[in-house]
């Protein structure tokens, strides 16, 4: 069964479109606080179609990502048990706990550790709204967190950009052949995420 070509090439479609700029920001702004598609998934081809802007289309993602991620900040600071049973419906709950207690200890070793842990968070492939919400609800200082998002996401999206902009048509032809090995790829190491910190991490 083709399920990601199908996809990817429809994504291809919204990239193109004349509006996919503002759409890439909303994307990657409420990404960061409940949206659960990365903004990857438009900033990809959006760079394949117009590989010239790669630099503004990652700026553009990485700045409402920014946005964003203040945003699920104070509604993790300042709204969390009002929304707890939203999240647990969501099956969000257990994801931010587990990080809201592994920051609780790091923070209260040092607040630049917290830099570090969320730095590396903004690399995996975990929704970055689990990481926003649980640095409010902890409180990790202002400046460690905006700086660990900067880095953490901004690596993500300009090395992405970078990569394709480099590769260009190359890129969007192995894509095309290595989509759906990549997704279900992809799909395989999240679920082997969701085992080892719900099952296997002590």
């Amino acid at each position: 069964m083709k399920l990601f070509r199908p996809l990817y090439e429809k994504a291809l479609a919204w990239a193109a479109h004349p509006r996919a700029e503002p759409l890439l920001a909303g994307l990657s702004f409420f990404e960061a606080i409940v949206f659960p598609v990365m903004p990857e998934v438009m900033l990809g081809p959006m760079v394949l179609a117009k590989p010239q802007r790669w630099a503004r289309y990652a700026t553009v993602s990485l700045v409402f990502s920014l946005v964003g991620a203040l945003a699920g900040y104070a509604l993790g600071h300042y709204a969390f048990e009002a929304v707890r049973p939203l999240l647990g419906a969501l099956g969000w709950l257990e994801g931010i706990d587990a990080q809201v207690a592994d920051l609780r200890v790091t923070v209260q070793q040092s607040p630049w550790m917290a830099f570090w842990a969320l730095v590396v968070a903004g690399f995996l492939p975990i929704p970055l709204k689990i990481f926003t919400w649980a640095s409010g609800i902890v409180g990790v200082p202002l400046l460690p967190f905006i700086a660990s998002m900067f880095v953490g996401r901004g690596k993500r999206v300009y090395l992405l950009a970078g990569v394709i902009r480099i590769a260009g048509p190359r890129a969007e032809a192995m894509l095309h052949r290595w989509i759906e090995w990549v997704g279900w790829a992809l799909v395989a190491l999240v679920v082997a995420v969701v085992v080892y910190f719900k099952f296997l991490h002590a």
